[in-house]
């Protein structure tokens, strides 16, 4: 085994060097031996568990890492939500030897890279919730060897990467570029989302130095070559809010002009498919009853939050978060005023929510926004339901556990409310004179009830 060698610098030559005894065991610019996978990632959730398969698929080592043995049984079990391609992925991985699931950090060490993909949320003040991502960095710098790249690509505020990862890594003795190379790549996937292939979307890039990029690029052009450099760290965390907050912000205007065409009685969704028409500066987006999942409702308040830090004003940002933030209880308004101008008291309703997911043909409720409108229905007395064949029941943050409808004619509807049209949605039983509220603003089928 090759020793590593110290420099003195002529004015200092008797420095004395007070890294642990452990950093000369190897060559870090080499793959170690014992290093009996290419890379390990960390977090199996929608980001971390297609990024795996699509490691393997190109040819690497995986070994894919999750604290919970739930999400373990989960993925085994193949209950996981992926996109079609990606169970096809699995089916091929769970027989290779090249592909481990694993709940042991112990086995980090035995990965060359290791990539952390773990969910940063906002808790209920929309404050940065940093815990998760924070328990996940500190088991993989306490178990950091000589020669591995820790790259983060959870969406967080500026300069983290720095803080949780080389920062402490520097502390243990590691010179960054050299015994252990650190950098951010962002996540970009769509759940429920097959028109992007994983592999295709082009990568971001930031380096702590210029050796930690090379290092990182190696490292993810194992499965794309589709690569974009920048800089810094920094400017590989900041894209990522900027992605995220430019859709927020869009999404808000979109939200807006939803509500302005209602009042001057027009489409808007016919007005925003005949600006896209544009061929340049025109992105269509729409308008809704919210906004879920990990990203746009809560990635921004990562930047708003350090920016309240340095006492500097976001006020665009800010509107459009607490746009956002509203939308469900005016979707719940809405109801109110469509059931009133049926002659129905929103008290004594029976309200039938129509898909709960927060994106349509996906199975999950992170931050929905059918979750705050059924929790406000029933906050006002209305007899509340859910047809979604993805769940079978949902809870709602007083306790309340709502089940899902079975026999949605049988419900008996004052008022039906579409939230999330999923991929086959049968809305055959919807009668002709029921009241019906499209939040989606995209439904056609239902011409003929009352839809605003």
């Amino acid at each position: 085994m090759s020793t590593l060698t110290t420099t003195r610098t002529a004015d200092h030559p008797e420095e004395p060097d007070n890294r642990p005894e452990w950093i000369f065991s190897q060559t870090p610019s080499k793959p170690h031996a014992t290093f009996d996978y290419d890379l390990a990632i960390v977090g199996l959730g929608y980001v971390g568990l297609p990024t795996a398969l699509a490691y393997h698929h190109g040819g690497s080592r995986v070994l894919a890492l999750d604290v919970s043995e739930r999400r373990l049984d989960d993925i085994r079990g193949h209950r996981a939500d992926l996109v079609e391609a990606d169970r096809h992925r699995l089916d091929v991985a769970e027989n290779d030897e090249r592909f481990h699931l694993t709940s042991d950090p112990a086995m980090l060490a035995k990965a060359r890279a290791i990539i952390i993909c773990v969910p940063t949320p906002v808790d209920r003040h929309l404050i940065p919730d940093l815990t998760i991502l924070k328990s996940a960095c500190d088991m993989v710098v306490a178990r950091a060897v000589p020669g591995q790249l820790v790259m983060l690509t959870s969406t967080t505020y500026v300069g983290c990467t720095e803080d949780f990862v080389q920062k402490p890594l520097e502390a243990r003795g590691f010179r960054i570029g050299v015994d252990a190379y650190v950098s951010f790549s962002a996540e970009r996937i769509d759940p429920g989302n097959e028109r992007f292939d994983h592999d295709d979307v082009p990568r971001v890039i930031g380096g702590a130095t210029p050796e930690c990029e090379e290092e990182a690029v190696r490292v993810v052009s194992r499965y794309t070559t589709n690569i974009h450099r920048v800089s810094s760290v920094a400017a590989a965390e900041m894209t990522k809010l900027l992605e995220n907050t430019f859709r927020a912000v869009n999404i808000a205007l979109a939200n807006e002009f939803a509500d302005i065409c209602s009042t001057l009685d027009i489409d808007v969704t016919e007005v925003i498919d005949a600006a896209a028409t544009k061929p340049y500066g025109f992105m269509p987006f729409y308008p809704g009853p919210g906004v879920g999942g990990h990203c746009i409702p809560c990635d921004p308040h990562y930047l708003l939050w350090q920016l309240r830090e340095q006492r500097v004003n976001a006020p665009l940002i800010t509107q459009a978060m607490t746009e956002i933030a509203s939308r469900p209880g005016r979707i719940v308004d809405g109801a109110r005023d469509v059931l009133a101008r049926g002659g129905i008291a929103l008290a004594n309703a029976r309200i039938l929510v129509v898909g709960i997911a927060y994106k349509p043909d996906v199975s999950d409720l992170r931050e929905s926004p059918a979750i705050e409108i059924l929790s406000g229905l029933a906050e006002h007395g209305a007899t509340v339901g859910f047809v979604d064949n993805h769940f079978a029941g949902v809870r709602l943050p007083d306790g309340r556990l709502v089940d899902a409808v079975i026999d949605a004619a049988g419900f008996d509807a004052d008022l039906i409310l579409l939230h999330t049209k999923h991929t086959g949605t049968d809305l055959t039983w919807v009668r002709t004179d029921q009241l019906v509220l499209d939040a989606t603003y995209r439904d056609s089928e239902l011409a003929q009830s009352r839809v605003i």
